[in-house]
């Protein structure tokens, strides 16, 4: 079965305050590694060997998030592994 529609996103919650900066980069980045993730695993790259910094950055713009840095590409492929 195709679904044509995309899901409906959740509705946003604020994150809880007084955390350390460092906890709220890397929440953003993994937030932002599992939409990657699933956008790449969505267009048919599977592999994380597939899944050079170019190819993660393109599918980024592709989506509409901002390009990723060379630690967020490492943490893409990181959960591709992961998942299997």
């Amino acid at each position: 079965m195709l679904i044509d529609l995309p899901a409906k996103p959740l509705e946003k919650k604020a994150l809880p305050a007084g955390r350390p900066r460092d906890w709220y980069i890397t929440h953003n980045r993994r937030l932002k590694a599992m939409r990657l993730a699933i956008a790449l695993l969505d267009s048919g790259v599977y592999l994380p060997n597939q899944a050079h910094n170019r190819t993660i950055r393109s599918t980024a713009e592709r989506v509409g998030i901002h390009p990723p840095s060379d630690i967020t590409c490492h943490m893409v492929r990181a959960l591709m592994r992961y998942s299997r």
